[in-house]
């Protein structure tokens, strides 16, 4: 059980919870004490709302428990790392490495969009991640700036809030009918309801580049079926701001996610921009470049 007193509550015996950093749709974030080791983390802690079924709360809590254990198998420097999943009074909580200096939508709110080469320096960041993310057989499915933290005085990029990634070999927890994910950042394929491999999440970083170098995402509509209507049907304008790095954001938003730029590529183009000066245009590769086998 959980002890409270004094504003302060101590979750499985070990973790004060004691500010909250961020509330989202898959659970409320804790700066945390790790009482036992002395140290600060962050704690995710997946909120009780007693107007779900039994059935419904059942698959919240795996969810919850899901994105620790995909997040857990990965090691890379652009990716959160998960410390510990424990439960509490039938709860559970993921306590993850605490990372000071806010997200990505948060810069982007507090100091206005960055400029190509920092955009460039993002995107290899995420790429990089999403590479070994992918290759382990995990989809993040909701890549957008509030779940990359900026970790301050470094400005490391981390991939965060694996909540409702998809694991090979694992079973689908996402309710029949509906819909999980941040819309304006959502491939085309998904919006369709078609099967989805990694190129979705390449979609996902094509758009939030547009959003980091612009101020807002290139869908962004006044109504969720303008932005339906959007990612599915409209000519795609990639921002102005977006033209020193247009060959990358127009491969990563090419609708067909076949012919849409493996992660491996964007990464060289962007690395080669900041090295040069310059964009390349995507060079012929074939499917098995991507390294990113497709989850079943």
């Amino acid at each position: 059980m959980g002890t409270e007193g004094e504003g302060v509550r101590v979750v499985a015996g070990r973790y004060r919870l004691e500010t909250r950093l961020g509330r989202g749709g898959m659970g409320v974030v804790w700066r945390a004490t790790d009482e036992l080791l002395g140290r600060q983390v962050a704690v995710k802690e997946l909120p009780f709302d007693d107007t779900l079924s039994d059935e419904e709360a059942r698959q919240r809590r795996e969810r919850t428990l899901r994105e620790a254990r995909a997040v857990a198998q990965l090691r890379h420097p652009h990716i959160i790392v998960v410390h510990d999943v424990v439960e509490d009074d039938g709860r559970p909580y993921i306590v993850m490495e605490l990372i000071d200096g806010g997200s990505l939508a948060d810069r982007i709110s507090a100091r206005g969009p960055v400029d190509a080469d920092e955009a460039a320096r993002i995107g290899i960041g995420l790429l990089s991640a999403l590479r070994t993310a992918h290759a382990a057989g995990v989809l993040h499915r909701d890549i957008k700036p509030a779940n990359v933290l900026m970790e301050a005085g470094s400005d490391r990029v981390v991939l965060t809030d694996f909540g409702i990634a998809q694991v090979a070999g694992a079973t689908t927890l996402t309710e029949t009918g509906s819909f999980v994910g941040s819309p304006e950042y959502t491939a085309p394929e998904r919006m369709s309801g078609a099967r989805t491999g990694p190129e979705s999440d390449l979609w996902s970083l094509g758009a939030l580049l547009c959003t980091v170098l612009s101020g807002e995402s290139p869908f962004r509509r006044d109504s969720l079926g303008g932005i339906l209507h959007a990612v599915v049907f409209d000519e795609i304008r990639p921002p102005v701001q977006a033209e020193p790095l247009l060959p990358v954001v127009r491969g990563l938003l090419e609708r067909d996610p076949e012919r849409r730029l493996g992660a491996a590529q964007a990464e060289h183009m962007l690395r080669a921009f900041r090295d040069l000066g310059r964009t390349p245009q995507p060079s012929l590769y074939t499917p098995t470049q991507r390294n990113v086998p497709r989850p079943p």
